[in-house]
């Protein structure tokens, strides 16, 4: 339950990203076209290396590097808005606020990359996990013939089951995937003119 509420808010994450990007991208009209075209590349440039950072995942190394990266342009963006937003007040009052959100989400995306399954709770199911099969194969021994069709079920039912819990963890490595959600981003990306 744990793994498939940190995916689903993962995935919710990427969509508000995605949100808070647009919103900022479409404010950019409320200031002197002279910036504005600055800006706009500048997040076109934003978007494309946060994309390809999240594309380095699991690498976290070469990942970080693209995220630190993406964060000198979002401070760029911000100096550039704040600038350029001085002389128009509405401009200030829109733009702004637009462009924090977006820093907030990418704050909070963050922090949902390295929250993971505590290793307590790792721990615990791989313990219970060894155990039960400890005790069905107690159970077995005392017959006189085993069932290899049970012996095959329980170890693929509970092999199939700790890689799902893990998988839903590492969504960036295993067969559970974040990539339709990244394809809002992506979709953006190709937007942005």
């Amino acid at each position: 339950a744990g793994g498939m509420s940190r995916l689903d808010h993962r995935r919710e994450l990427i969509v508000t990203e995605a949100n808070a990007i647009g919103t900022a991208y479409l404010r950019l009209d409320l200031i002197p076209s002279d910036d504005r075209a600055e800006i706009r590349h500048l997040f076109r440039d934003y978007l494309d290396e946060r994309l390809k950072a999240y594309d380095m995942l699991p690498d976290m190394g070469r990942a970080e590097q693209g995220f630190a990266r993406a964060n000198q342009i979002q401070q760029k963006i911000w100096s550039e808005a704040v600038r350029a937003s001085r002389a128009d007040s509405a401009a200030e009052r829109l733009l702004l606020p637009a462009i924090n959100e977006l820093i907030d989400v990418t704050t909070s995306r963050t922090v949902a990359l390295n929250t993971s399954l505590p290793s307590l709770i790792f721990t615990l199911l791989t313990v219970v996990t060894l155990l039960s099969g400890l005790v069905a194969g107690y159970a077995m021994a005392k017959r006189r013939n085993r069932s290899w069709l049970h012996i095959l079920v329980y170890a693929g039912v509970v092999s199939v089951t700790l890689y799902a819990v893990i998988d839903l963890d590492n969504p960036r490595s295993g067969l559970i995937r974040l990539d339709s959600a990244d394809a809002a981003l992506k979709e953006l990306r190709n937007s942005l003119q």
